[in-house]
């Protein structure tokens, strides 16, 4: 009887310290850092009451049990389900061990005060990528399509939807996915669309928060390198039934890490705002940089309509 391992992370076999991301099929190139043991607690120093004594080590006895516990989970997590004979988690369906891939990383995850910690910079860790957070920009902590964001501080009532909040200024990054096309300037052709979309056009509850676009205009259509790699980007100007409408630029090229998987990053800045010029578009783009084989990060989100 076989078993079927959902996706998560599982330790590392082949790294001590280390789990790797586990997609339901095989192991990816994604590593981060395990999390850290419990740890168990001392009893004060000098003699303790008999009662008191009693109490320290029924803790001790019972938090020793959950790491036991813990650590049999884990082994059969790695081992899998066939008695240890599985090299990786799942089934008789013979899962592979999670060594290391061409383009994986094992690398510890940063430091405290490293990128992640920093609020001037934004870090996707599964493109490899950081970009520079604007001034008067704030990198917030959940979205609803889970993607890593920075977006201007402060929202506003949109102006199609008064239930609705906005905000002038926002930049998305995402992993290339449901699409066989691998050159850079066809891909972002045919995202500039699905951006424009999800920035001025039907929101996730099917509302239009701008008035829906009427119609847009293209600004730009070029190739440009990006953190060492050559990209292309799409910009066009856009037309909205309600309120000023924007720009939105869709700026595509390959990962610096793994399998080089096209990264799309997205641009939406509404129109009239003084401290949005299209230059800053350019800014951010030209301060995008790799972060070498730092994939210890949670898995991105994928482009789809």
């Amino acid at each position: 009887m076989s078993h079927t391992t959902p996706p998560g992370w599982y330790p590392d076999a082949n790294v001590p310290g280390t789990e790797r991301w586990w997609d339901g099929t095989a192991w990816t190139a994604h590593t981060r850092a395990a999390p850290a043991p419990l740890s168990v607690p001392h009893p004060p120093a000098g003699p303790a009451p008999a009662g008191a004594r009693r109490t320290t080590r029924a803790v001790v006895l019972a938090t020793a049990g959950l790491a036991v516990l813990a650590s049999a989970v884990a082994g059969f997590l790695v081992l899998g389900d066939d008695g240890g004979r599985g090299p990786g988690p799942g089934s008789g369906a013979g899962a592979p061990s999670p060594t290391a891939t061409a383009g994986a990383s094992t690398a510890a995850p940063s430091p405290a005060g490293g990128p992640d910690e920093n609020p001037s910079v934004l870090v996707d860790q599964l493109n490899g990528v950081t970009l520079d957070v604007p001034e008067g920009w704030e990198k917030p902590e959940h979205t609803l399509d889970d993607t890593s964001t920075m977006r201007t501080v402060g929202s506003y009532t949109c102006p199609g939807d008064s239930g609705n909040f906005c905000y002038h200024g926002t930049v998305t990054v995402r992993t290339a996915g449901g699409t066989d096309l691998t050159d850079m300037k066809e891909l972002a052709e045919q995202d500039i669309g699905t951006a424009a979309d999800h920035a001025y056009g039907e929101d996730f509850a099917g509302g239009l928060p701008h008035g829906g676009i009427r119609s847009h205009e293209q600004l730009a259509s070029r190739s440009v390198t990006v953190a060492g790699r050559t990209g292309h980007l799409v910009r066009w100007k856009v037309t909205t039934g309600k309120g000023p409408g924007g720009y939105v630029q869709s700026l595509v090229f390959p990962s610096a890490v793994g399998s080089e998987t096209p990264v799309v990053v997205r641009f939406a800045f509404d129109a009239g705002q003084e401290d949005l010029p299209l230059s800053l578009m350019d800014t951010v783009t030209e301060g995008i940089q790799p972060i070498g084989d730092a994939t210890n990060g949670g898995v991105g989100s994928t482009v789809a309509p």
